[in-house]
């Protein structure tokens, strides 16, 4: 059984930074890690991934340039490293592992998710 637990969210003003964490732990080993996030009202909204192997990383164009994702493979974690945040930018932020080799933007294709936590981006 796989669990995801996300940490780091909180308050900040525009202009600030905040660095998210995801622990896993069971069967952890996926193909890739995606932060998504859904702010009230919208739907669920890809923000990044990370393949588990190699590295490779996706972001949406509204948060490139200003976010980054990273993985240690050898603590099952993932972190999301994000500047320059915007109000737009509030949301709740999960954590999600992928089992395939395709990688997909879609949060439909992920099959485990943390519960999430909140950011919230003040003007």
């Amino acid at each position: 059984q796989v669990q995801l637990v996300e940490s780091g969210g909180g308050l900040v003003q525009a202009g600030g930074s905040l660095r998210l964490s995801c622990a896993a732990s069971g069967r952890t080993y996926s193909d890739y890690v995606a932060w998504f996030r859904q702010a009230p009202g919208k739907e669920r909204e890809f923000v990044a991934s990370i393949a588990w192997s190699g590295g490779g990383t996706n972001y949406s164009d509204s948060v490139k340039g200003r976010f980054t994702i990273s993985r240690d493979s050898a603590k099952n974690t993932a972190a999301l490293q994000m500047n320059s945040l915007k109000p737009d930018d509030t949301a709740i932020y999960y954590c999600a592992l992928r089992y395939g080799r395709i990688w997909y933007g879609s949060p439909e294709r992920y099959g485990y998710w943390g519960p999430g936590t909140q950011v919230t981006v003040s003007s």
